[in-house]
């Protein structure tokens, strides 16, 4: 399986504090049957302040770390964009961190507030599909406004974002609510990827199968396979020569 969201390089965001909570997560991610994994750190102006060459280099030490390690697990950066004024001008110098690329563009992970979806939100995405960029909105049935109405999501998803639905919420690991909106993000067909979001062993480890699992109980068995192998195949192909068809 290939996951497209994980919080994985050690000491750049809220995800693994170090290098040996890294390395864990890792071998955890090998255990649960994933192959590739592209990393993603946040961008988030005035929290985390990353940007993508300082990435690449923490990505070099983590690959090297990996290997010394012998832990089999392929790995690549990109990041997990905060939505808002930074991220139209990333994109307009280029230097968004891309997560790989879907039907010929280049797919950006776009992350908003949890507690909303801020007024105008179909606008970002419409201007960032007009400059040739698909957001794939990260975890959409957690975001508060989308489990008070579903519809809420609805006109992003018309101005052409994906979505990237976390894998444990499907399977009730976030509670009742964000399970019942992954069930009908699912049922609606608007669901692109199952990712983990991993940021710890504890409590959000990177696993992907149990929300296969439950997908397959919604979508059926080879489009829960769709979902954490052959979509984010395409997307990552870009990274991993692997991947490449």
């Amino acid at each position: 399986m290939i996951d497209l969201h994980a919080h994985l390089p050690p000491g750049i965001d809220d995800g693994a504090p170090d290098l040996a909570a890294a390395l864990a997560l890792a071998r955890a991610a090998v255990a649960a049957g994933i192959t590739h994994s592209v990393l993603t750190p946040h961008f988030h102006p005035g929290r985390f302040d990353n940007r993508i060459d300082d990435v690449r280099l923490r990505l070099d030490a983590f690959r090297g770390a990996l290997a010394a390690h012998a832990i089999p697990l392929s790995v690549a950066v990109a990041g997990e964009v905060r939505a808002g004024p930074e991220a139209m001008a990333w994109a307009d110098e280029g230097s968004l961190p891309l997560l790989g690329r879907f039907d010929g563009m280049p797919v950006v992970l776009l992350e908003f507030p949890h507690g909303q979806l801020p007024l105008g939100s179909e606008k970002l995405v419409a201007w960032l599909v007009r400059r040739g960029v698909r957001p794939l909105v990260a975890h959409p049935e957690r975001n508060k406004d989308v489990i008070r109405r579903l519809e809420a999501i609805a006109p992003l998803v018309a101005e052409g974002a994906l979505l990237q639905v976390t894998a444990d919420a499907v399977a009730g690991g976030f509670g009742p609510l964000a399970r019942g909106r992954a069930v009908e993000l699912l049922e609606r067909g608007w669901v692109t990827v199952l990712a983990s979001d991993a940021h710890n062993l504890a409590h959000r480890p990177p696993r992907l199968e149990a929300g296969r699992a439950a997908a397959a109980a919604i979508v059926g068995e080879a489009e829960s396979w769709r979902l954490v192998r052959e979509r984010p195949a395409r997307i990552a192909a870009a990274h991993f020569a692997d991947l490449a068809p």
